[in-house]
């Protein structure tokens, strides 16, 4: 398969990120909505979707299908952002104005993804 390099770019950015799920479980743990439950199995699951997908992004015959899970996941990713916009504790200590900008980057991040099909 002869991919474009920002396809590739795409798929290491997802697998890295997915690593980082497990390697610094205790980054997501604190950015973790309070209402969700069973955080560490949502840090860890949602970093093994996120390998799992970049993997697929790889393979013709599930880039389709990676690509749309890839846009269902950064929408679920919304509720995050949002949930670290609601206080200073749940912002972890990133700067409001760097927490705002994260929204419109993840629409630019679907974006992405739905044109990479």
């Amino acid at each position: 398969m002869n991919y474009p390099w920002h396809f590739l770019l795409m798929a290491s950015m997802y697998l890295l990120a997915g690593i980082f799920h497990f390697v610094k479980p205790k980054a997501y743990l604190r950015i973790m909505p309070r209402y969700l439950p069973q955080h560490k199995l949502l840090v860890y699951l949602s970093g093994a979707a996120e390998i799992i997908l970049a993997i697929a992004l790889l393979f013709e015959e599930t880039k389709i299908l990676a690509i749309y899970g890839i846009i269902l996941m950064l929408l679920i990713f919304l509720l995050v952002h949002f949930y670290m916009l609601s206080s200073k504790k749940a912002g972890a200590g990133i700067p409001v104005w760097a927490l705002i900008l994260r929204l419109p980057l993840q629409f630019v991040l679907i974006w992405w993804a739905y044109f990479s099909i």
